[in-house]
């Protein structure tokens, strides 16, 4: 009877961790990514290879931060103004990481005018600000000047990735966030703790000069220090001449706002 009662326990207990694992398979498949494709070379700018390994990356680092991180290509945009195409695109495809029209960070690029254009919606507006986007499209600039599309797409991808880990407001470019920087600091933190340790384990030194002067018989009667003259230097402020780019964000036609920067390469 022992040997039944065991064997129907443990059928029991098989069973049940079983119903209990189907709601989570049910879970993670509801929560799939609503995004299928990330580039759209429009221009055929780009190999097979490279599309693919984009589309990998976008989806890969996407998932990390619940955001569509989108490329795409144009040779020519309608006669539109490329706010209005990335706009048009936003409402007509619907992207977004889990749901139509969500978290998206778009980076177009039309060939013919030489306009490149980042926008950010949902999330990616809050953590990819106009002043982010800013930052990414001068990272990027030179590599498409270059015709170096593929590493410019990349580097949008990697870059945006990086900044959405940094709450908004925060300045991503700030030297106290660079790794070499805090390495910098520690060692020399480290180097005055082991110099005060060092310099305490010696003893303090208590002799000074006033150690063998005779204030009676000294000569020295009395210091002062005379202010002679102030000098006041006065040079132009520069200005910034730099036209290249900036814009910002805006709404869609279909009243979805966003995050963005647009300019020439």
């Amino acid at each position: 009877m022992s040997g039944k009662r065991m064997k129907k326990r443990s059928l029991i207990f098989f069973l049940s961790a079983l119903l209990l694992l189907l709601p989570l398979g049910m879970t993670v498949h509801a929560e799939a990514p609503h995004q299928k494709q990330f580039v759209y070379d429009y221009a055929q700018l780009l190999t097979d290879n490279e599309v693919a390994e984009l589309e990998a990356l976008a989806s890969e680092l996407g998932a990390e931060r619940e955001t569509a991180f989108i490329i795409i290509t144009a040779n020519g945009t309608d006669g539109k103004d490329i706010d209005q195409y990335v706009g048009d695109f936003y409402d007509e495809q619907a992207p977004g990481y889990n749901q139509p029209h969500g978290n998206t960070a778009i980076l177009t690029i039309d060939l013919q005018e030489r306009d490149v254009k980042l926008a950010g919606f949902k999330k990616a507006e809050d953590y990819l600000d106009d002043q982010r986007m800013n930052q990414i499209r001068n990272k990027i600039t030179p590599a498409l000047s270059d015709g170096q599309y593929f590493e410019a797409f990349s580097s949008f991808i990697h870059t945006s990735h990086d900044y959405m880990g940094y709450k908004p407001g925060v300045n991503p470019e700030n030297v106290l966030f660079k790794w070499w920087f805090q390495l910098l600091v520690s060692i020399i933190v480290a180097g005055v703790i082991v110099t005060l340790m060092a310099y305490r384990s010696g003893g303090r030194v208590t002799v000074s000069a006033r150690t063998y002067m005779d204030s009676n018989n000294s000569r020295i009667i009395s210091k002062h220090d005379r202010y002679v003259r102030k000098t006041v230097t006065k040079r132009k402020k520069p200005t910034n001449n730099n036209k290249s780019g900036g814009g910002g964000g805006g709404i869609t036609g279909g009243g979805h706002s966003h995050s963005g920067s647009r300019g020439k390469f």
